[in-house]
């Protein structure tokens, strides 16, 4: 989801002052509690089928039930994981960033003079913005691959217009 926020404090500089910003996270639509009831309902289930093989003599494919519900366990897990992922925009009269946190938290910061910067935007006649990129300097950086679609339109827009004030 993407966050815009601006700052309104008044730094010294006033070419440092950031004129946009925004934090972009991953959509998650299955909350911890939804987890918890998506666990424990595919565990009831689980556990269902399991005593009936178990009952019926195939005790070999009850094991396997617990290896269903370990490897969905696993898959939200790391799902959530990844979720921990974002990228921080910055944009200032003198300069652009974007951080780009992974999920274990080492940053990267990806530095763009705002004037020479350029905000590519790949779109698609039925879905819309396919991909978002910042080029300059000889170097090319994604920003927002995870975001939806409609929080790519915001962003692009918010962006846009924020390289346009640092441009004038």
């Amino acid at each position: 989801m993407a966050e815009t926020t601006h700052e309104h404090g008044a730094p010294e500089d006033h070419a440092e002052k950031p004129l946009f910003s925004a934090l972009l996270t991953p959509h998650r639509s299955l909350s911890r509690n939804g987890f918890t009831i998506v666990m424990i309902l595919a565990g009831g289930v689980l556990i269902v089928q399991g005593f009936f093989f178990f009952v019926t003599g195939a005790w070999p494919i009850a094991t396997f039930c617990g290896l269903d519900l370990l490897a969905l366990y696993a898959a939200f897990k790391l799902n959530y994981r990844a979720a921990r992922a974002h990228e921080e925009v910055m944009v200032s009269r003198s300069e652009l960033l974007i951080r780009k946190v992974n999920p274990r938290g080492k940053a990267t910061d990806h530095r763009y003079n705002p004037f020479w910067a350029r905000f590519l935007v790949d779109r698609h006649k039925e879905i819309g913005i396919t991909s978002m990129k910042v080029t300059g300097q000889g170097r090319t950086t994604p920003v927002g691959a995870f975001l939806n679609p409609d929080d790519r339109e915001s962003f692009a827009d918010a962006f846009s217009n924020a390289l346009a004030t640092a441009r004038r």
